[in-house]
Parts: structure tokens; sequence; C-alpha cells
């Protein structure tokens, strides 16, 4: 219930034009820039760089976006999709709130347990995830495939990517073995401690902003993919094909169960593609994920 209070506080917010017609950006900005790298280099930075290799992790989150991301695929190539659109519907169909929701939840859920799997989790959601997606918008373009092309796209989203940068970062200091100072540590921590609020009434804000139209019946199917069928695969896989420590499995299933990310949409504006369809697939998600995302909860507890 907090954490869709907060969610709740945005979009009434921005029903009421409480915050100016500006919010939305600044909130964002503050979020990607500042309060969440603070949270991903502070927890990276006082790790054990070998719990990073958890190869169970990267087996059940990563097989819980590979199956419905690739059923995804074939079921738009079939219906006559071109493979740029059906990459796109997929990537709406697995694509994980992990920044937003996903770090704040987790922390509000497991506590500080969940945050090494959880920045796990992120960096598999910004890289090699978008990556592909961004592979195979490409692949469809006319002409031959342009890999230099292909690489300054891949390459530009990455290296401008905060959520990525940070952690990055944050692992070069624990690789050396460097202590933090005091005052950073705790300057770290305020600045971080912002993150979980404004994060999630950015969310709102931005639900309440959504104006595109989309088919249902596409949409549906997305969202069945990305709150049903994503956390059922890395479920079984956490727990019964594998043996997961309980806040690593956790971690793993609850960040699967996430509505779809922002991230999504944001690539589909930049090739003016499935804009109404990811939009769709962003507010319905998070909408019907209070739902979902408290059962998973209260199930796992």
């Amino acid at each position: 219930m907090p954490v869709f209070g907060l969610i709740l506080t945005g979009w009434s917010a921005g029903r009421a034009r409480l915050l100016g017609s500006d919010a939305t950006g600044a909130l964002n900005l503050f979020v990607v820039w500042l309060a969440l790298p603070a949270v991903l280099f502070r927890a990276m930075a006082r790790i054990h760089p070998p719990d990073l290799l958890n190869a169970g992790l990267l087996a059940s989150f990563g097989l819980g976006i590979v199956i419905p991301y690739v059923l995804c695929v074939l079921w738009s190539r079939r219906s006559g999709a071109p493979l740029a659109n059906s990459a796109l519907h997929a990537l709406s169909a697995t694509f994980c709130n992990v920044g937003y929701m996903g770090i704040p939840l987790c922390l509000m859920a497991f506590g500080e347990a969940s945050v090494v799997p959880g920045i796990v989790v992120m960096v598999i959601t910004a890289c090699p995830q978008y990556a592909a997606a961004i592979v195979l918008v490409e692949m469809d373009r006319p002409g031959p495939p342009d890999p230099l092309r292909m690489a300054r796209r891949i390459g530009g989203a990455l290296i401008r990517n905060p959520l990525l940068i940070s952690p990055v970062c944050g692992l070069i200091v624990a690789l050396a073995g460097l202590p933090l100072p005091l005052a950073l540590d705790r300057f770290l921590l305020l600045l971080g401690n912002a993150a979980t609020p404004c994060a999630l009434v950015a969310t709102g804000l931005m639900l309440c902003e959504t104006t595109e139209s989309f088919q249902t019946a596409l949409v549906a199917r997305l969202v069945v993919l990305k709150l049903l069928v994503q956390p059922a695969i890395a479920w079984v896989v956490a727990f019964h094909v594998l043996t997961l420590p309980p806040a690593w499995g956790e971690t793993a299933v609850l960040m699967s169960a996430l509505p779809t990310g922002a991230g999504a949409f944001i690539l589909a504006r930049l090739y003016g593609r499935e804009t109404a369809s990811t939009c769709g697939a962003v507010l319905v998600s998070t909408v019907l994920s209070f739902a979902t995302l408290s059962f998973l909860l209260a199930w796992m507890e």
C-alpha cells in the first residue's frame, strides 16, 4: 500500500496540477541523475564482487525474459507485424520497471539484502535486453543492416544511462578495495533516501500524462506475458529448477513481476513505431500490478 499510495499521490497531484507543468520532467531528472545513482553507487561500492557472479540469478531472471520475448516475437510475426514492431511488442512484454519501482519495492519488501541482486537484474535490463531490441529494430530498416549504426545506437544508449554508469563506478571502487569516507557515505545515503518516494511519485505523474489510445487485444496480450508469464518462469527456475538463497530468488521473481518500464516507450518513440501499444502496456501493467504485486508479496511472505 505505501508503494502504490505514492504512485496514487503522484497521479492525484498531476490531475490537480499541484506541481506545475514541468514537475514530471524535473522529478524524473532528479531520480535518474541524482537519487537512484546514489543508491546504486553506494550499494555496489560496499559489496564483495564475487557476489555478483550468481549463475542462478542470471538464469532465473534471464529465462523469464527470453522465453516470453521469443513467444511474443513469434506471435507478432505470425500476425503479420514487421520485425521491428514485433521486437517492440516483445520489449513491452518483458522490460521491467526496475529503476522506478523495482529497487524501491525490493528495499521495502526485503531490505538491504535485495540491493545487490536488484542491481544485477538492472544491468541485465539496461544492457543486453535493450541492446537486443535495438538490433532487431535496426535490422528491419530499409537496406542492408548497418553494424556501425547499430553500434552507435547501442553504445550511445548505454553510455548515457546514469543507472548503468553509477553501479559500474561503484564496482570499480569495490574492486579497488577503497572504503567510502564517512562523509561521502552519509551524503549518498541522504541523497539515496529520496529515490523511493520521488521515483514512485514520478511514476504517478507519468501515468497521469498518458493519453495514447491503443489496441486493447494487443496490450492485453503483452500485459499477460509481463505480469503473469514472466514471473512464473522466474519462480520455477529460481525455486524448482535451481535453489537460490531466499533473498536472491525472491528478488528475481519480484523484479520479473514488475510492470513494463518506460524505457520501452522511449525506444518506441525514438523509432516512431508502436508508441501506442508500448504506452498502453506501461499504463495498464502499472495499474494492474497493484493487484498482482500485492498478491505476490503476500504469497512470498
